[in-house]
């Protein structure tokens, strides 16, 4: 990070002063994988009372539009080697805007406590005084399953799912129990792990499951260009090859249900709230 970065703030004018009595609060809100009928009503509202909106680069205009039209909206996007706040910038901002006496959605894709780095900004308006509230969002893992008629849990074929990440901090790989990830008869959703299904097929593989054990890689789950590959774990790395954009793995007995086109009962759900 550029050493002129190393403190820098936006700055908004607070609406109620800046003592402590006056302060305002912090949300936490889940956007949901994408599509805006999956937010959940509390975040609908949590947005319509926003002063000042920090979201993530993947969510929508649709979804964004949601907030008042005098709202402040700061893209905070983070990309794979390409951030444009640094994570203790964005947590110094929205504690700084609470202390300002600002009402602050903090506007998370999927859910915020999801491999969504929530827990660090909680921290922060923690060790800050400031209150900080939480609004679970749909994860991107149960939209992918769901729009594939896969499920994550199935009692004949997965009695356990387990959600990892391809990626630890500083692009390492991630320490995780390849051998109980390896048993039979249960789902592994790898989130942001499409540049790394070669290493995790690998390991799998190497630790035991079954080449054929049926996957499933959705991309962009829940919006209008969802792309969804069929596949088995070995070959996962030819079907992760071809995308590029945010993307799930899934690994399971039960992803032998998944279908590659959208299911009649999806389409039905989608043509009645186009028509609504």
């Amino acid at each position: 990070m550029p050493k002129n970065r190393k403190h820098r703030l936006v700055v908004l004018g607070g609406r109620k002063g800046g003592s402590k009595g006056a302060w305002g609060r912090v949300w936490l809100v889940g956007a949901g994988p994408g599509d805006p009928d999956l937010l959940t009503v509390k975040a609908l509202k949590a947005l319509r009372d926003a002063d000042v909106v920090v979201h993530d680069g993947l969510v929508s205009d649709a979804i964004l539009d949601l907030a008042p039209a005098e709202a402040r909206r700061i893209s905070v996007a983070k990309r794979k080697s390409r951030h444009s706040y640094a994570q203790d910038e964005i947590n110094r901002m929205l504690v700084a805007f609470a202390q300002e006496g600002l009402e602050v959605v903090r506007l998370k894709g999927g859910d915020p406590f999801i491999f969504g780095r929530g827990g660090e900004e909680l921290e922060a308006c923690r060790a800050a005084g400031v209150e900080c509230l939480v609004v679970p969002g749909v994860t991107a893992a149960l939209a992918a399953s769901a729009s594939a008629g896969a499920p994550l849990t199935h009692r004949g074929s997965a009695q356990a799912v387990t959600f990892v990440t391809g990626h630890a901090a500083a692009g390492a790989e991630p320490d995780l129990d390849w051998a109980s990830l390896a048993r039979a008869n249960q789902t592994v959703v790898i989130y942001m792990g499409l540049s790394a299904a070669p290493a995790i097929a690998g390991r799998l593989m190497g630790a035991g499951r079954d080449a054929a054990t049926p996957a499933l890689v959705v991309e962009n789950a829940s919006r209008p260009d969802e792309t969804r590959l069929v596949t088995t774990l070995g070959g996962l790395t030819e079907a992760a090859a071809g995308l590029s954009g945010p993307a799930l793995l899934i690994v399971g007995e039960a992803m032998s249900l998944a279908q590659a086109s959208a299911p009649a009962a999806a389409e039905f759900v989608s043509l009645l709230s186009a028509k609504a």
